[in-house]
């Protein structure tokens, strides 16, 4: 895998956008449900635009196409269940919670990639939960939300290890059109079904309309091609890992944008340490494996 320090560089960019999308999520006003329906249908057709401006094919294999339809339904659903987590929580909450989808993902992936499992990924993914049980010691009053957070980061891993295969079947911007254009049509099948597409759900403040186009262009079109694209170079695990910046980047955030309501308890910072220093080692730990890998290559060579 052809690392380079820019895709690093990139993915932390990317991240620290996600962790804004959180912002976004609890600034504007309308429901979970419907703000991911505007958010995808929004992200799809800019993204188409890309596609077209690029002239980039969009015929697949039928193998890929449900892969992708699949990875759509998945993200979909994590980010539904996100923002619902911000909304009956808080945006701090949310965030941490979703850091265990290293865990996961340090348990899904030798499954899905059929490799042996690493005993530094399952001691850091370890290390997060470590982190995650500090910081929620004192906020039991949001049980409800750290399940819906928990429910999300373990979709989150799965859309991981899905477009971990992904990256190397079709270009980072058609799987992100057919994923967003997927997650938009299943939605939108729901909201039928349930009689939601009423007059009021077309009813958006000017405020919930400008929230959700930086939310839809900034935080998913650009950043979904280009966190496939990242993906290339990265193992979902070594990204999986470093989205858990994103309560740290969030958090921040979350201070100086919402006020009070983001502010937490020394716990919680201690808390988002652990993970930082998590990902920190996480890096080290993979730079020494590689590093050994090529001098064992130029040895034998």
């Amino acid at each position: 895998m052809n690392t380079k320090p820019n895709d690093y560089v990139h993915l932390h960019f990317i991240v620290f956008i996600w962790g804004f999308t959180a912002v976004l999520g609890k600034l504007i006003t309308i429901a979970a449900l419907p703000l991911v329906w505007y958010r995808m249908l929004i992200a799809v057709v800019l993204v188409f635009g890309f596609i077209a401006f690029k002239r980039f094919p969009l015929r697949t294999n039928r193998k890929t196409m449900l892969w992708m339809l699949t990875g759509g339904v998945l993200i979909a659903l994590h980010w539904v269940t996100f923002f619902l987590a911000i909304k009956v929580s808080t945006v701090s909450i949310a965030l941490a919670t979703m850091s265990t989808g290293a865990f996961f993902t340090a348990i899904l992936e030798p499954i899905v990639y059929k490799r042996k499992i690493i005993f530094y990924e399952i001691l850091f993914g370890v290390l997060v939960i470590a982190g995650l049980l500090i910081i929620f010691k004192v906020e039991t009053e949001y049980a409800y939300g750290i399940g819906i957070a928990l429910m999300s980061s373990f979709l989150a891993a799965v859309f991981s290890l899905i477009n971990g295969k992904l990256v190397h079947k079709a270009r980072p911007a058609v799987i992100s059109f057919y994923e967003l254009g997927a997650g938009v049509l299943f939605l939108s099948i729901y909201l039928m079904a349930t009689g939601a597409f009423d007059s009021a759900f077309f009813q958006l403040s000017n405020n919930d309309w400008m929230y959700i186009f930086i939310l839809a262009s900034v935080c998913t079109a650009y950043a979904f091609i280009a966190s496939v694209k990242v993906m290339r170079h990265l193992s979902p695990y070594t990204v999986m890992l470093t989205i858990n910046l994103e309560p740290v980047y969030g958090i921040i955030l979350a201070f100086f944008l919402l006020g009070e309501e983001e502010k937490m308890s020394p716990l919680f910072y201690l808390g988002a340490t652990i993970i930082l220093v998590t990902v920190v080692a996480n890096g080290i730990a993979k730079n020494k494996v590689k590093l050994k890998n090529h001098r064992s290559d130029s040895d034998s060579s």
